[in-house]
């Protein structure tokens, strides 16, 4: 009997964060190395990284950002539950804290993700192939039904669902970024029910992973 064939989907997240990162990104996309690319659309390279993205025909979703850097919708222009006194999002954890406080009101969470999923079209001409999200947060509850709605709504069909199994057991990680890892996934499972019920796909079943690939696989995890 064959053997099922595996892919592997290698994305490389943080794209348009900066020039250096960016290149290094482009050479290892064309040497096979990695598949995909999710460009931060408020990174401080994001428009020569989607100029790089169009001209190698690069795969290109959205790596939609809640917790680092500014804002591209609504928010920058006064108070958000998104930001702090500075007007910068609230950090990796500061946004998880808030979260689970209730102190982030997804409406805003709604109008962000819109205004950077218009921020990806204007400088791709397209739609993106994907949307995961910058430090998983798409995953975090509440916060992922709002991106299933709103993926649901503009059509984009595919994101990431980082089942990372077994790495909070893994002993030669630190003690945080084990727990982390461990709250990562135990959001990636309860946010499968509103993905799966808003037509969202697992981004391993996306129709641009080329046929000729043995092996694709996705990054585990800014």
């Amino acid at each position: 009997m064959a053997r099922p064939r595996v892919r592997l989907v290698v994305t490389a997240d943080d794209f348009g964060y900066c020039p250096r990162r960016d290149e290094g990104i482009v050479e290892a996309f064309l040497a096979g190395a990695v598949t995909s690319v999710s460009l931060l659309v408020n990174g401080a390279a994001a428009e020569s990284a989607a100029e790089l993205a169009r001209r190698h025909r690069i795969p290109t979703g959205l790596h939609a950002n809640l917790s680092e850097g500014l804002p591209v919708g609504p928010a920058r222009h006064g108070v958000s539950s998104l930001l702090g006194p500075e007007g910068f999002f609230l950090g990796k954890m500061g946004f998880r804290k808030a979260v689970a406080a209730g102190d982030v009101i997804l409406t805003q969470v709604r109008e962000e993700l819109e205004a950077q999923l218009s921020r990806f079209r204007e400088l791709l001409g397209r739609d993106p192939t994907h949307v995961d999200g910058h430090q998983h947060v798409h995953v975090l509850p509440g916060v992922c039904q709002v991106f299933a709605e709103a993926l649901q709504t503009c059509g984009v069909s595919f994101t990431r669902l980082p089942l990372e199994r077994g790495v909070g057991g893994c002993a030669w990680l630190e003690a945080p970024a084990r727990s982390f890892a461990s709250a990562v996934e135990r959001d990636a499972r309860a946010a499968m029910g509103p993905f799966a019920h808003h037509g969202l796909r697992r981004a391993d079943d996306a129709p641009w992973l080329p046929e000729c690939a043995s092996c694709w696989g996705l990054r585990g995890g800014s």
